[in-house]
């Protein structure tokens, strides 16, 4: 019997306990992981608007405020956006954006403006819808022979 308890409490109670510790757990199928973004959304359609010379201002109404701005120089702005599905690896897309005073002179990073891009598909439609012939309502068939100088 004082065996059987020794057993029990130097060799199965310590397995037990870091069994609790184990990272089986995180590989449970049909459990739902969540999408984890994180920083400014940066997508290559943003960052192909970007001219030199633009202000600051025009860049703000483009991309938004900036992530990470240098405390010491008020010159570069950094936009970090990462990605992590559920489940799977992150993935960052950096850019970074350097001003001389008021205006944009360099991108650096992941994402660059591309030389030429492909122009944007409209985002309106326009639907022509054909014209049909409207029946005269009661009014206008009882008293449509009534002209006031038309």
């Amino acid at each position: 019997m004082l065996q059987t308890l020794r057993f029990l409490m130097f060799i199965v109670f310590p397995l037990a306990i870091i069994s609790g510790c184990s990272t089986i757990a995180s590989d449970v199928p049909f459990v739902y992981e969540i999408d984890i973004d994180q920083g400014n959304v940066v997508d290559q359609e943003m960052v192909n608007q970007l001219r030199p010379e633009m202000t600051k201002r025009q860049v703000i109404y483009i991309m938004g405020s900036p992530l990470l701005t240098d405390p010491f120089s008020d010159n570069r702005w950094d936009y970090i956006f990462s990605v992590q599905p559920g489940g799977e690896d992150r993935t960052q897309q950096r850019i970074a954006l350097f001003f001389a005073g008021d205006s944009l002179i360099h991108v650096d990073g992941n994402l660059t403006p591309q030389a030429n891009p492909a122009p944007l598909p409209p985002k309106e439609m326009t639907i022509e819808a054909p014209k049909r012939e409207l029946r005269k309502t009661l009014y206008e068939m009882l008293f449509g022979w009534i002209s006031f100088g038309d």
